[in-house]
C-alpha cells in the first residue's frame, strides 16, 4: 500500500529522537502500512489492533508509543494518507475524543462531504 504523506511522521521522529520506543513505534506503523494487503476494516484490526475506526469512510486513528495518528485508507486505491499527527494530549485538545468532532475536522478539511 502507498503511504501518502509520510514526511509527518518523520518529523515527528525528528522531534523525538531520544524517544527510542516511538521511533521504533512509527517504523513498525510505517512498514505495516506499507506492506499491506488490507481490504477491509478486520484487516486492519487484525493487523494493527491499535486501530481505531472513527468514520465510517475508513478513517482509523493508530496509537503508536503515547502519540496518536490520523490516517484514511482508501482500499481501492491500495493508498494511505496520514492526515494527522500528535500526542495524546493534542488529540483530546484537538479532537475532544469525540467521533462528532472528528467528523467537522474532515468536513473542514475538505476529506469527506
Amino acid at each position: 500500500m502507498d503511504l501518502l504523506h509520510r514526511s509527518k511522521l518523520l518529523k515527528l521522529k525528528r522531534k523525538n529522537q531520544g524517544n527510542i520506543k516511538l521511533l521504533r513505534a512509527i517504523d513498525k506503523l510505517i512498514a505495516d502500512i506499507e506492506d499491506s494487503e488490507w481490504e477491509n476494516k478486520m484487516d486492519i484490526i487484525k493487523a494493527r489492533p491499535d486501530a481505531d475506526r472513527v468514520h465510517s469512510d475508513n478513517f482509523y486513528f493508530f496509537n503508536i508509543n503515547v502519540h496518536r495518528t490520523m490516517i484514511l485508507i482508501v482500499f481501492e486505491e491500495q493508498e494511505a494518507e496520514i492526515l494527522w499527527v500528535g500526542s495524546h494530549s493534542e488529540y483530546d485538545k484537538t479532537f475532544k475524543g469525540n467521533k462528532k468532532t472528528i467528523e467537522t475536522w474532515l468536513r473542514n478539511h475538505g476529506k469527506i462531504n
